[in-house]
C-alpha cells in the first residue's frame, strides 16, 4: 500500500501531496513480483486478430453501405457489395481484421458513418 499525505504551503490555495518512501521501498519485491506476473498473463493479448463486424441494421441503404465499406476499406465494388448483402442478409459481416487498436479504429469509423458494428476477437 501507498501512503500520501497532504501539505499545505504559506498560500492557503496550494496544496501539494507526498508519498511516503519508507513504504514504497518496503514493498518493491512485492510490486515488482505482482508486475511481473500480471506481465506474462497479459504478454501478446493486444497482438492477436480482432474481428470488426457490422451488423444489420433498418436505417441505412444498401448502397449507402457498399459506399462506405469502398471508401474505408477501399474495396472494390464486388466486395463491398458482397459483404453488404452478408449484412443485410445473415444480420452481420466481418469487413476487416487486425491488431485490437486497428479494429478499434474501424469500429469508431464505421460509427462516425452511421453504421452499427463492433469488435470481437477472431476465432
Amino acid at each position: 500500500m501507498i501512503s500520501a499525505h497532504t501539505t499545505t504551503s504559506e498560500d492557503p490555495t496550494s496544496t501539494s501531496t507526498k508519498f511516503n518512501e519508507s513504504i514504497l521501498c518496503s514493498n518493491d519485491d512485492l510490486s515488482s513480483t505482482v508486475v511481473s506476473s500480471v506481465d506474462t498473463q497479459n504478454i501478446g493479448l493486444t497482438d492477436q486478430p480482432w474481428a470488426v463486424v457490422v451488423w444489420n441494421d433498418p436505417i441505412n441503404l444498401m448502397s449507402y453501405v457498399t459506399y462506405v465499406f469502398q471508401k474505408l476499406f477501399g474495396y472494390s465494388k464486388e466486395k463491398a457489395t458482397k459483404l453488404m448483402l452478408d449484412v443485410h442478409n445473415k444480420g452481420r459481416a466481418v469487413v476487416s481484421q487486425g491488431t485490437r487498436e486497428r479494429a478499434e479504429m474501424d469500429v469508431y469509423r464505421l460509427h462516425v458513418h452511421g453504421l452499427w458494428a463492433t469488435l470481437e476477437k477472431s476465432s
